[in-house]
């Protein structure tokens, strides 16, 4: 019987040979590569990004005097200098812990205001139709490109016109605003996304507009929308510019007030620290809460 490769010239057979020569050696120079060296140097980038908060935080256990004379990275040969008194001076300082509370006021409404809205504009976009509903959506993604720096100066007039300038709802208002372009964007075409025939089924069921939202598009929509939550949570929780000029000087949120303790008290590292550190844990919190649902959301994009 004649085999397939007696059939095939020599000279093929013998560029075929160089290829399949080839091919296991890449593979095994990727197999080595891609194993424990990946995973070292995975692991390496992780501590490098790592290593700021890691820092901030042992300082936050050091005394004053501690910081002063050495680095953060002492505590690993003198664990003994650790200590929780900065965060008893924190819970005690009435202004940072205050600020606190503000700046949670001012994000879980600018964040839920953003979803809602983003979620219902999205929607309409993506699946109603209404005159001019191309031109609206272009318009939309067209702010996207507006400079938050360009609209201080006549929102603030506005506000102060209004009554609304140096108040929470006026900081909430604003974060809303800004945040809503980017959160119909990326709704809007994730939900586009959704197959036709599900909508279809749902109407010959007899589900209106807003239980076909409702049961329907939102349920599907999970994954981007904890990804949209995410980005404005953080987006607004560390936000500094804005909170400067229009949140209320006497009640500011934790941005504000560490940057007043800076000025006021340059050496008050004691407080800075772990204030500094405890407004890095909320966004961890709230990140690694709703992480599944962010990568799916990001794969969920990536695959459509």
């Amino acid at each position: 019987m004649t085999t397939v490769e007696g059939a095939v010239p020599a000279g093929r057979r013998g560029a075929a040979g160089a290829v399949r020569g080839r091919r296991p050696l890449a593979a095994r120079i990727v197999a080595r590569t891609g194993g424990g060296a990946m995973r070292v140097f995975l692991v390496l980038v992780a501590l490098f990004w790592l290593m700021p908060s890691v820092g901030l935080l042992l300082s936050s256990l050091r005394s004053p005097q501690r910081i002063a004379e050495s680095g953060w990275w002492r505590v690993f040969s003198e664990p003994a200098q650790i200590t929780w008194d900065n965060y008893s001076q924190l819970l005690s300082n009435g202004k940072v812990m205050g600020s606190l509370l503000t700046t949670a006021a001012i994000t879980v409404p600018a964040t839920v205001l953003v979803v809602v809205i983003g979620a219902l504009a999205g929607h309409a976009f993506a699946w109603m139709e209404f005159p001019g509903r191309d031109g609206w959506f272009l318009g939309v993604v067209g702010l996207l490109v507006v400079p938050v720096q360009v609209a201080l100066i006549p929102v603030a007039k506005l506000f102060g016109a209004v009554g609304l300038f140096e108040t929470t709802a006026g900081v909430i208002l604003f974060h809303t605003a800004f945040g809503l372009p980017f959160a119909v964007f990326l709704l809007r075409n994730f939900f586009a996304e959704i197959p036709r025939e599900l909508l279809e089924a749902a109407r010959l069921d007899g589900a209106g507009e807003l239980r076909l939202f409702l049961r329907v598009v939102l349920p599907l929509g999970g994954p981007a929308i904890a990804s949209l939550a995410i980005f404005q949570f953080l987006w607004v929780w560390n936000d500094m510019l804005i909170a400067l000029i229009f949140a209320d000087s006497g009640h500011p949120p934790v941005t504000v007030a560490l940057q007043q303790e800076v000025r006021q008290f340059g050496n008050n590292i004691d407080v800075l620290a772990p204030g500094a550190f405890l407004s890095m844990v909320v966004p961890l919190i709230v990140f690694f809460a709703f992480q599944r649902q962010f990568v799916s959301g990001v794969m969920a994009g990536a695959v459509k």
